[in-house]
C-alpha cells in the first residue's frame, strides 16, 4: 500500500514547483524530500516527475498518483475532524437498550438532560431485556444497556463490561383495591400461599425474583400466567388471576383499581445499572450519559422525580 506522507510529498513538489519550496513548506530538508520522491517511484516502478527547466513536473502517472493522493487525503483529514468532534461530544452516535420501566422515568429524563448539553450526538434507543441487551453490547452493536439485577439474584461477574449502579427499587406485591389484604400495612406472603401467582416469562430473572421470594415465605407458587409487559400483569391482578412483584420502576403506570403493599418477608430489591463495555472501549459520549444517567438515578431514589401514578 502506497505511503500517504510520500504522495503529500509528491503533491507539495509539485505544487510549489521545486524540491526546496516544498521542503521548506514541510518542515523536511531538500534532500528528504528528494529521497521521499524517490522511494515512491520505486514503489510504483515508473517516473513520477519529469526534471524540465522550469522545474519538476507530473508525469501522466504523477498525476494520477497526487489526484487520488490528495482525495484520500483529504478524506483522512475530514476524519480527523470528525473524531476530534467526536471526542468533544460535537457529533457522533450514541446506541442504547433499554427494559421498559427503566425507558419510562428514568432514561427519557437522561435523554432530555443529554440532548440539552450535547444536542449534536445522535442518540438511538431500543428496547430490550437485559437477557437481550447484554449479548448485543458484547457485540459492540449498541454502547450503553441499562440491565436490572436482583440483590438475591446478582448478575454474574463479566470481565468484558462494566456497570454503574444508578438505582435500587423496592418491590411490592400487588393486590385488587378491594382484596381483603390491601388495607394492610404489610402483606404476608404465605396468607397467599394457596392463590395463583403471575409473573414475566420464565426462566429470566423477572419469573425468578418471583419465585425466590415465594419460597423465602415457605411455599412454592403456581405460576398461572407469564408476561414480560407489566401491564399485562397488572390486569392478570385486577381480574383476580393471580398476584405479582412490582418494583417502583412500575409505579407511573399503576392501575387506578390495584393497590401495591410491601411484604412479609421483604421481597428483593431490585438494582439498576448502566453496563458499558470496559473502560478504554468506551466513547465520551457513553462516558457522559453514564454520569448523566447517575445524575438522574439519584434524583429518582431522593424523590425528586415522581414515580407513583
Amino acid at each position: 500500500m502506497l505511503d500517504l506522507k510520500r504522495l503529500r510529498v509528491l503533491a507539495e513538489v509539485a505544487r510549489r514547483g521545486s524540491f526546496s519550496a516544498a521542503a521548506d513548506a514541510l518542515y523536511l530538508s531538500q534532500s528528504a524530500v528528494s529521497q521521499q520522491v524517490a522511494t515512491l517511484e520505486r514503489e510504483v516502478g515508473m517516473s513520477l516527475l519529469e526534471r524540465t527547466n522550469g522545474g519538476p513536473k507530473l508525469t501522466d502517472a504523477g498525476r494520477t498518483l497526487v489526484d487520488h493522493g490528495e482525495a484520500a487525503i483529504a478524506r483522512l483529514e475530514e476524519a480527523e475532524k470528525e473524531v476530534a468532534a467526536i471526542a468533544g461530544l460535537e457529533g457522533g452516535e450514541l446506541r442504547i437498550a433499554s427494559f421498559p420501566t427503566a425507558s419510562a422515568v428514568l432514561l427519557t429524563e437522561a435523554l432530555a438532560e443529554f440532548s440539552a448539553s450535547h444536542p449534536d450526538v445522535r442518540l438511538s434507543v431500543t428496547e430490550a431485556e437485559p437477557e437481550e441487551s447484554l449479548p448485543v453490547l458484547h457485540a459492540a452493536e449498541i454502547d450503553l444497556a441499562l440491565t436490572f439485577d436482583y440483590t438475591t439474584l446478582p448478575a454474574k461477574d463479566d470481565r468484558d463490561v462494566d456497570r454503574e449502579l444508578l438505582l435500587t427499587e423496592s418491590m411490592y406485591v400487588a393486590l385488587p383495591r378491594d382484596h381483603p389484604l390491601a388495607g394492610a400495612d404489610r402483606v404476608r406472603l404465605a396468607d397467599l400461599a394457596d392463590e395463583a401467582w403471575v409473573c414475566g416469562t420464565r426462566p429470566s430473572s423477572c419469573s425468578q425474583a418471583v419465585v425466590e421470594t415465594c419460597r423465602a415465605a415457605g411455599f412454592e407458587p403456581r405460576i398461572a400466567f407469564e408476561s414480560d409487559e407489566y401491564p399485562v400483569l397488572q390486569g392478570y391482578v385486577a381480574a383476580g388471576l393471580g398476584y405479582t412483584l412490582l418494583p417502583d420502576l412500575a409505579l407511573p403506570t399503576l392501575r387506578s383499581d390495584l393497590v401495591i403493599r410491601p411484604t412479609r418477608p421483604a421481597a428483593p430489591k431490585r438494582r439498576v445499572w448502566a453496563a458499558t463495555r470496559v473502560e478504554g472501549a468506551r466513547s465520551p459520549a457513553t462516558e457522559a450519559m453514564v454520569e448523566t444517567l447517575g445524575r438522574v438515578g439519584e434524583r429518582v431514589a431522593e424523590g425528586e422525580l415522581k414515580l407513583a401514578a
